[in-house]
């Protein structure tokens, strides 16, 4: 299929150099300078001639006027100047032939691009602490993560996805403590990861009247970091508990890791880089500590080592940072973490450039929005959350309900249900910025009739009924001719436009930019669906055109749903 954005950037550029002999701009400066109007009855494309002004040392209104004029090509159906702006529509033809043959012909390729190519992206998302709940606060390190990962993968790259498990730190000498004092072997090996919960939110309320309980706690992490037998025992015993529960959750998403390796997992790199910062003379001692003095670049001290000698995140940060590099030569790591972590990685970033890293520039944090539920904070230490596997089942529960309603002599209504309610849950999450706070409401996410998740899973599901009733998709030359109404022109263009999305939300490591192009279509679809006989239509090469155009919807609708981690379900 013609790339039409780079197609009309070429045209313009002919026209550019023939109304102004010796400029030298490329296709590619016209290209990033084409926008899509937001009316569409201005356009398919514009270019504002304001950023060519200065260039062609002309007033942009002239520009516009001239390159109008100059443009004579098939593919564009008219060109005009409107206050300074170039506004160009593509011929009908392009969208109701070679855009849907192409989407056809791509199928599950559809909207791929290599710009990647040869290039190797190292993602760092999910990261749960061990011994605590996965709780819809941590949906959005996964799941943001994931869909970043998969955007790459769609775009040529080598995506390797690495779950950092919080399996280190003071926490589990809070754990080794609790264990000790209140643990119950039986009532750990039957309620799993809900008694390290129960352990752990006791051990806070604990230690808010015997302070004395959080000096135990270091000292417990301390032997553990010396490699204490019997801390050891304990904390691979909760090490496999939690991951054992957090891989059923990431089995309902769809997910699936390279590698998990925690914190622990750098515990024997941590000395060479500390080693490193020394020599350097990079390392200060601050009231009996390690830091790295960060003022000159307006940020607090970087803690890496504490009074004890016991290391901290940014010390197994380091270690880990350069261990990926080494193993899988990067050209660029990515960290998916909430936007509390921004300040700590500005410090990450900052230290490992002082430590003569040249690669500290292909380091990028992706930070997001904390959650709450109706308006209330999560917070595992007061027992204040709500985990995702009772969330999840909530949602199933309430979808099966109504399958059994609407469509009670539905094929596997579990199966069906589990990718609904998930993905209901999964699409409400990234349908905002993923930077801005969001309040869950769960009756929101599953309404069938909003702009939520099930929305689109069912005209997902609309398409795919259409094409089984068709009996399969007629070919491109019985439809070869067909001129378009306005709902169909309508849905070609918008489903044209999945590529440049897909490159959207890359570039702005934004899921968002596809939860609301999948909106787009779906809206299109049903308008269309409305408005035109399909099925039941008389005219066979309208009938034709018309199974092909919904055979391009479900493409893209599909292609998109992989995109955010939602699974495809072709029958609700």
């Amino acid at each position: 299929m013609i790339n039409i954005k780079s197609f009309v950037a070429n045209e313009i550029k002919k026209s550019v150099v023939n109304e102004f002999p010796g400029c030298e701009i490329s296709a590619d400066e016209i290209n990033k300078m084409l926008e899509c109007p937001p009316n569409r009855d201005l356009g398919d494309f514009a270019l504002p001639c304001f950023k060519l002004s200065k260039t062609l040392r002309c007033s942009p209104v002239i520009i516009a006027v001239n390159l109008a004029r100059k443009i004579e090509c098939t593919l564009i159906k008219s060109a005009n100047a409107v206050n300074g702006y170039l506004n160009l529509k593509i011929a009908d033809s392009y969208y109701s032939e070679e855009v849907i043959d192409g989407i056809i012909s791509d199928g599950d390729d559809y909207g791929k691009n290599s710009d990647g190519l040869g290039k190797t992206m190292v993602i760092d998302y999910s990261s749960p602490n061990v011994a605590k709940p996965f709780h819809i606060g941590h949906l959005g390190s996964t799941v943001i993560g994931h869909s970043i990962k998969k955007l790459h993968k769609f775009s040529g790259w080598k995506a390797i996805g690495i779950n950092h498990l919080g399996d280190w730190g003071t926490q589990f000498g809070k754990m080794i403590t609790a264990y000790r004092m209140w643990g119950d072997p039986e009532n750990i090996r039957r309620e799993g990861i809900d008694g390290l919960v129960e352990l752990y939110v006791r051990f806070h309320r604990e230690a808010e009247h015997n302070p004395v309980l959080n000096d135990t706690a270091r000292e417990e992490f301390a032997k553990l970091e010396r490699g204490d037998p019997e801390n050891m025992k304990l904390w691979r015993e909760f090490l496999a508990i939690s991951i054992e529960e957090y891989k059923k959750t990431y089995e309902q998403l769809g997910i699936e890791f390279d590698y998990y390796t925690g914190e622990s997992f750098y515990s024997n790199l941590m000395t060479p880089q500390v080693e490193i910062l020394r020599e350097k003379g990079l390392l200060k001692i601050d009231d009996g500590a390690s830091i790295v003095d960060l003022s000159d670049y307006n940020m607090p001290p970087c803690l890496i080592l504490k009074k004890d000698g016991s290391t901290l995140y940014p010390t197994r940060d380091i270690a880990a940072a350069v261990y990926r590099k080494e193993t899988f030569d990067f050209d660029k790591a990515v960290y998916v973490t909430s936007n509390q972590q921004i300040l700590h990685f500005r410090q990450l970033f900052k230290v490992i450039e002082l430590m003569g890293y040249d690669w500290y520039n292909e380091l990028v944090h992706i930070p997001y929005g904390t959650v709450s539920i109706n308006g209330e904070k999560l917070a595992t230490r007061s027992g204040n959350v709500v985990l995702l596997k009772n969330l999840f089942t909530e949602a199933t529960e309430k979808v099966f309900e109504i399958i059994k309603s609407k469509n009670p002599d539905l094929e596997n209504k579990e199966d069906v249900a589990t990718s609904v309610g998930v993905g209901a849950i999964v699409f409400y999450y990234l349908l905002n910025s993923r930077i801005k706070d969001s309040d869950f409401k769960l009756e929101d996410a599953l309404n069938f009739d909003g702009n939520t998740g099930p929305y689109v899973q069912y005209t997902y599901a609309r398409c795919c009924s259409v094409i089984e009733k068709a009996g399969g998709i007629p070919d491109s030359l019985s439809a070869r001719g067909y001129l378009p109404c306005e709902a169909e022109i309508s849905l070609a263009k918008t489903l044209s436009l999945f590529g440049e999305k897909v490159r959207e939300a890359l570039a702005a490591y934004e899921p968002m930019i596809i939860t609301r192009y999948l909106l787009d279509v779906a809206g299109e679809f049903n308008k269309f669906y409305h408005d035109c006989r399909i099925i039941s239509e008389k005219d066979e090469r309208t009938r034709s055109f018309r199974i092909r155009l919904t055979e391009a919807a479900r493409i893209t609708i599909g292609n998109s749903l992989e995109l955010i981690c939602m699974k495809k379900t072709a029958k609700i």
